[in-house]
């Protein structure tokens, strides 16, 4: 198999300007006006931008530290493992990559680009017939898949290499074959359940795929949209599937930014859902409000895109006390992050959150109308 190798500043900056212009005209959900107030509401001033204070010396360190331990882990074949005896795993294998990238490496650039180019190999390599990524030490495959495609969605973007856009095309193929009826995704790849954890990772995938420039059925994205305002509660918090449930953070951070990635910007579902996430403003030198602790490094991912999106008050008021909250509960000595899962797992989570000023990936440049 080839190494991706094609990768340029001026490709890169394209990829990011044409993503840019594919959320404006392409899924044009954001001026549908909310349901409920038969009007769109009015976001942030400045959606997806940062103020340039939020990379201090304290998070360059982490972010050093982070990658050198996370780059120690990776094993020959390229994969990242899942803690008790379970194995290589594609999911983390793609998280660690996105990591890697989101400082900047692609396989032939920077200081991690063999880690990058090794963990895309690995991915590919696990790729079935019918589109899926999986592996082995896989449980809830549509998780692996979801991350997997969005990591070579990415790769793909960056790289322009035509290996890796058939794989992409058939791993969104089969994203669109496993909707369920109600527009959701659920574990397996079968359209028979759904809930609004695996929604967002398939969202988000086609999202990235769709700013690469892959077709991707509107229909599918419309469907998905229903079954996401169909987990949202009074409160403004989403439940974890359509038919009822509580509010929670980690759900909400899921059903927001898949409200987003969707194409739905301006709109009070989205407002609703971002005032729900600002009570669980993380804290340090003590315990986070709530439950934002329960699911933190899955929920952090989700709520810090939220707020990148947003913009604002709302990315002003999250992105400093994540980082800093983060630096704080890093190990210092090793520069891993430790919590649900795996090390492997939380350090990438991690990293991703940390890095998101810098803007490099593609699938978090997005940009809703008037902005």
């Amino acid at each position: 198999m080839k190494c991706p190798l094609r990768s340029t500043s001026r490709h890169r900056a394209a990829v990011i300007g044409a993503g840019a212009a594919l959320l404006l005209g392409g899924w044009a959900l954001s001026g549908r006006a909310d349901s409920d107030s038969g009007r769109p509401s009015r976001l942030a001033d400045q959606p997806a931008q940062v103020t340039g204070s939020e990379i201090t010396p304290a998070q360059q360190l982490a972010v050093r530290k982070g990658l050198e331990y996370l780059a120690g882990r990776q094993q020959p074949e390229g994969a990242f493992s899942i803690g008790g005896g379970y194995g290589a795993t594609a999911a983390i294998t793609s998280l660690a990559g996105l990591a890697f990238m989101a400082d900047g490496n692609l396989p032939g650039r920077g200081k991690y680009a063999d880690a990058v180019a090794k963990a895309s190999q690995f991915i590919l390599r696990n790729q079935q017939e019918s589109g899926l990524f999986t592996t082995n030490a896989t449980q809830g495959e549509m998780y692996s898949h979801g991350f997997s495609t969005l990591f070579i969605a990415e790769l793909y973007g960056m790289t322009g290499d035509e290996e890796v856009k058939e794989h992409l095309q058939k791993a969104v193929r089969l994203i669109e074959r496993s909707q369920n009826p109600e527009g959701g995704w659920r574990y397996q790849p079968a359209p028979v359940d759904a809930d609004i954890s695996v929604t967002i990772c398939q969202v988000m995938a086609l999202r990235a795929a769709r700013d690469a420039g892959i077709k991707v059925e509107a229909s599918v994205i419309e469907n998905a949209v229903k079954y996401v305002r169909r987990c949202q509660n009074a409160d403004g918090g989403f439940s974890y599937q359509a038919h009822g449930g509580e509010s929670g953070f980690a759900r909400t951070a899921a059903g927001t930014s898949a409200l987003y990635y969707a194409g739905v910007f301006q709109d009070n579902a989205v407002t609703r859902g971002l005032d729900y996430l600002s009570r669980f403003t993380p804290r340090t030198n003590g315990p986070n409000a709530d439950d934002s602790s329960h699911f933190f490094f899955y929920g952090q991912y989700y709520a810090v895109q939220a707020m990148f999106l947003a913009g604002g008050k709302y990315w002003g008021d999250w992105y400093p006390a994540i980082r800093d909250l983060l630096i704080e509960r890093q190990d210092k000595f090793s520069g891993r992050w430790d919590g649900e899962v795996d090390t492997d797992y939380c350090t990438a989570m991690a990293l991703i959150i940390l890095q998101m000023p810098n803007r490099y990936l593609p699938v978090f440049n997005g940009k809703g109308p008037g902005s």
